[in-house]
């Protein structure tokens, strides 16, 4: 069996030529190739299109990296809780915290089990529903996607601002920029993207380890506090009641503020994709499901949603109890930063300023966990589908594009925290909602009914407050919205304009093919191949075929023929790995392939034949009836159609050397 690259090899130039233009090559390309260079040899994320990567880690070392983004929204959680619910915070975050481990925490460690390349629940939707309709749906997840993480890299270098703001020791002229810090941070996040990424899991477990001793300080002082003051639980209690009398009321509250609280729940989706991080052990072997990596994917999860839990349910107590409820409020000294308010309270402005240093540190780098998601996500996508430029899967070009659309996004929020908000929330909501679907129809097709009625149930709950979301912040779908459009138009424009590409990523000939192909050329200096549409496969099919493109485009008589026919698969997919068959049938010799575009896999086996032979190969087609605008319109969705001009034209962009290009002839 051959395997060939299906691209041409191209002469390169004279020496003479070199030696002239060499200077002006290197000077004008030395960019281009730093640009393009693919997924770097070892780094912090899996990267663009990369199944494995060459250093694993410990668990709880990646836990950290996705902990960047999940436990950083410590710095705002707790005062949105606040804000959104009031008196009712600690009891909402209750619910916040049981929606975790009893709803999204099993759904994303079913993930980790069925999607374990890092694709996440975007994978899994795309193989349970195949063809345009799969497609489109990972477009529109995509967008979401990229709203959850683009948002994150905006709405925390916002709030590392605010933090930076706050600060006593900060000047006061630094309360007036907040936009240019905001996108001075966004820009150092995009440096040190372009310059190389390789050592994110170290800092992440540094400043995660930090982060989390800081808080447990200023949560442990907090308690002490509402420990040493019964009154306070009881004013709180007072007022609670004065509000809400009725206890089932204050549930009832608690679930539709729970919406509002969704930014807590980030970081599943992130934990999933950095999945080929995870160290499996030496039980793992290459190839096969690696049930080590899956295992300590599932610790990771459930250590994270513990760890975050525990600081959410704590956090909204002392913060509730000790922050008067006014400065929560829009210019109040605890919007945005509760935890933040409480270091310089109760610990003095040293401390204080030390948790402010962490908190920034941690929020400008949870940006690079969103960051890591998009690199991971985009590439491994769009490129496959024909629906982005090739270099979409060099890291490099996108994130200057994610840099620009971060810089955007934060002029037009004006580097507000509060109003970023309903984006991500929706964003977030969206993902898990769509990996609640996954799991749940893949609990269906394996035929577990209990787990599907539980993921049923945890579905329609995701669903109940991704649609309350949305009713209540409308501007979060608006944007994901935006992102959608811009992915869909984009996407397809570029599958149009790819149309003509070769698809084939590789070709394999059997035994029989080779010895079909190189017989011929050996024998007669010659290959011709006549393209057939399979019809009914009798004798009479091929034997009237072949008389027919004998008479009517001059094939030599003495010069045998070998039948080439494509059978249909999956149009919408743009990559294929294509495996040619050589089969004999009623006396006719036959090469069968499976593709879903007929006109590019008859040209990459072209090019594979003579590739192989050394002989340039000849086609013979009978011209397509109908109309062509309607027959290109079924190549662009379909795969056939006007397939001997679309042939020549694929072969012409391919070859640019007529006298090595295989020759299509139309009767």
């Amino acid at each position: 069996m051959t395997t060939t690259d299906p691209r041409p090899s191209l002469p390169g130039p004279g020496a003479a030529d070199r030696d002239a233009t060499e200077p002006r090559l290197d000077r004008s390309t030395r960019l281009r190739r730093w640009m393009l260079q693919g997924t770097e040899s070892s780094g912090a994320h899996e990267g663009p299109h990369q199944v494995e990567v060459e250093r694993t880690h410990s668990w709880w070392r990646v836990m950290c990296l996705t902990g960047v983004d999940y436990f950083s929204t410590l710095g705002y959680q707790p005062a949105i809780a606040a804000l959104a619910a009031g008196l009712l915070s600690p009891i909402a975050t209750v619910v916040l915290v049981l929606v975790t481990l009893f709803g999204a925490l099993p759904v994303y460690r079913r993930v980790a089990q069925d999607s374990f390349r890092g694709a996440g629940s975007i994978a899994m939707l795309e193989k349970l529903l195949p063809w345009w309709a799969g497609k489109l749906l990972v477009l529109v997840l995509l967008g979401f996607a990229v709203t959850d993480f683009m948002i994150t890299i905006t709405l925390s270098a916002a709030d590392a601002t605010a933090h930076l703001a706050e600060n006593p020791y900060t000047p006061h002229w630094f309360t007036d920029i907040p936009v240019p810090l905001t996108l001075a941070l966004i820009a150092l996040l995009g440096v040190v993207f372009l310059r190389g990424f390789r050592e994110a899991i170290g800092i992440a477990v540094v400043l995660v380890s930090v982060y989390l001793v800081l808080n447990l300080v200023v949560v442990a002082v907090a308690l002490v506090h509402v420990l040493s003051r019964p009154s306070l639980a009881t004013d709180w209690w007072s007022g609670l009641t004065a509000q809400h009398a009725d206890p089932l009321a204050m549930i009832g509250i608690a679930l539709l503020v729970f919406p509002k609280l969704a930014l807590g729940l980030s970081g599943f989706e992130t934990g999933v994709s950095v999945m080929p991080q995870v160290d499996g052990g030496n039980g793992d072997v290459p190839g096969k499901r690696p049930e080590g990596r899956i295992r300590g994917t599932r610790r990771l999860l459930t250590t994270a949603a513990l760890i975050m839990s525990s600081f959410l349910i704590l956090s909204s107590v002392v913060t509730t109890f000790l922050i008067p409820q006014k400065e929560f409020q829009p210019g109040g000294e605890a919007n945005g930063r509760a935890l933040a308010f409480l270091a310089h309270e109760y610990l003095g402005s040293v401390f204080g300023s030390v948790y402010d240093a962490s908190t920034i540190a941690i929020l400008w780098f949870a940006g690079a966990s969103a960051m890591a998601g998009l690199l991971n996500l985009v590439p491994r996508f769009l490129p496959r589908y024909g629906m982005a430029p090739q270099w979409a899967r060099a890291v490099r070009p996108l994130v200057l594009i994610f840099t620009l659309i971060a810089f955007a996004i934060t002029l037009i929020f004006n580097a507000d925290v509060d109003a970023q908000g309903g984006a991500y929330a929706t964003g977030v909501l969206v993902l898990i909602t769509s990996a609640s679907v996954a799991v749940t129809l893949s609990a269906r097709r394996k035929r577990q009914r209990g787990r599907t009625i539980a993921f049923g149930v945890i579905t329609l709950v995701f669903g109940y407050t991704t649609v309350a979301n949305v009713i209540e912040r409308p501007d979060g779908v608006r944007i994901a919205a935006v992102f959608i459009l811009a992915i869909v138009v984009v996407s397809l424009l570029s599958r149009v304009r790819r149309s003509f590409e070769l698809r084939a990523s590789s070709i394999e000939l059997d035994a029989v093919a080779q010895q079909f192909v190189v017989a011929d050329a050996d024998q007669f200096g010659q290959v011709c191949i006549i393209a057939n549409e399979p019809d009914d496969g009798s004798a009479e099919e091929y034997r009237t075929k072949g008389k027919i493109e004998r008479r009517s485009s001059g094939i030599p008589a003495r010069v045998p023929t070998i039948f080439l026919e494509v059978y249909p698969a999956d149009s919408s997919d743009f990559e294929e790995d294509l495996k040619i068959e050589g089969v004999v049938k009623h006396g006719f010799r036959i090469l069968r392939v499976r593709s879903g575009t007929v006109p590019n896999t008859i040209a990459s086996t072209l090019l594979a034949v003579r590739d192989l032979t050394g002989v340039v190969p000849s086609i013979y087609f009978a011209w397509t009836e109908g109309s062509p605008i309607r027959n290109m319109v079924r190549f662009l969705f379909t795969g056939a159609g006007e397939v001997a001009p679309v042939t020549r034209e694929v072969l012409r962009e391919a070859e640019p050397d007529v006298a090595r290009r295989p020759v299509v002839h139309v009767s």
